[in-house]
């Protein structure tokens, strides 16, 4: 007689399955990189999906070289600002921030986010960081970036968005000066990124509520005559008498979506200013008119329409890519019928 077989449903990969904190996502790693130092992630406002024809330029692709059509993801990127920089040193319990530069030109908006500085003392900070820097103790400089959403038409807010940006390279009098270079200044998502290249993405999902088990995790449903006296859609048992714990591994009801994920390696397959020439006709549903600039992500991305999406440099290796995506045909057709 054979051995029964019945793998778990569901992936426990990303257990526990609680709510996000913020609709903000984190990264809490940036890639090592050397060369200049440059902002090493972007944020935007997911529109929707779209396709695109395009010359397939993959190497040893079946199809290389042939005309295919890839599903992409439409995300407005419109420039952010730098608002303060960040000095990191470590002690007994991590990476901690050791002083912060605040610029007072700021957008008026950023005032509904959080309570902004009410003096100028960027001297001084500027002076202890330099001062920690000289002793050796800083071990990284980031900024602190937030996007304008007032610059996108279909966004019904105009409180910005902060988070915290890495910058590239380890010499961290070179990321110092570099930082001061842009603080208070805007960045256009053609600073930060070129055309075909290769990015992580990060966003919350789309937040489903509380939801049973067959739902969450992908059990099958009961049959009847095994369940005459409670549900169809629940787990057959919590386990043993004793011990009298249920294992964290049992399928349970419980928070479904407004998670973060991660998802690498995703390829730019275009960078554009004008916003019409991927707008379908009659607009994108759950979200308008695409107006400003723009790009587009192969494949899909994290969340519903209007999420925030952060972009970053790849963490993971790399081998040798493509050049510039060569794109025939942008379907602009109506997405309602």
């Amino acid at each position: 007689m054979s051995s029964t077989h019945r793998p778990d449903r569901g992936s426990r990969a990303f257990s526990p399955r609680k709510r996000a904190k913020s609709h903000i996502p984190r990264f809490r790693s940036w890639p090592e990189a050397s060369g200049e130092p440059k902002l090493q992630a972007f944020a935007g406002y997911k529109a929707g999906m779209t396709h695109v024809i395009m010359i397939d330029d993959i190497k040893n692709s079946l199809t290389n070289g042939a005309e295919i059509a890839v599903p992409v993801t439409i995300i407005e990127t419109p420039a952010i600002r730098v608002a303060a920089i960040r000095a990191y040193v470590k002690n007994t319990y991590g990476e901690v921030a050791a002083a912060e530069a605040w610029t007072t030109n700021l957008e008026p908006e950023l005032a509904r986010r959080l309570r902004l500085p009410k003096t100028d003392k960027t001297a001084e900070a500027f002076a202890k960081i330099e001062e920690l820097i000289a002793s050796g103790e800083v071990t990284d400089i980031r900024v602190m970036t937030y996007t304008q959403p007032k610059a996108v038409a279909s966004l019904p807010k105009k409180v910005p968005d902060i988070m915290e940006t890495g910058i590239s390279g380890t010499d961290m009098s070179a990321k110092f000066e570099y930082a001061k270079s842009i603080l208070g200044t805007e960045i256009k998502f053609t600073d930060v990124f070129k055309n075909g290249a290769i990015v992580d993405t990060a966003a919350i999902t789309t937040g489903k509520g509380t939801q049973g088990p067959v739902k969450r995790w992908g059990i099958s449903l009961m049959k009847g005559k095994h369940s005459r006296q409670g549900s169809l859609r629940q787990i057959g048992t919590l386990g043993p008498f004793r011990p009298a714990h249920v294992q964290w591994q049992v399928p349970a009801m419980g928070q479904t979506g407004y998670h973060q994920r991660t998802e690498y390696n995703k390829r730019i397959l275009k960078i554009g200013e004008d916003g019409a020439e991927v707008t379908p006709a009659g607009g994108i549903i759950n979200y308008g008119l695409v107006s400003g600039e723009y790009i587009l992500i192969k494949g899909s991305v994290p969340g519903p329409a209007r999420r925030l999406i952060r972009i970053r440099d790849p963490i993971r290796y790399q081998k040798a890519q493509p050049g510039e995506p060569q794109i025939v045909h942008i379907s602009v057709q109506s997405q309602q019928g």
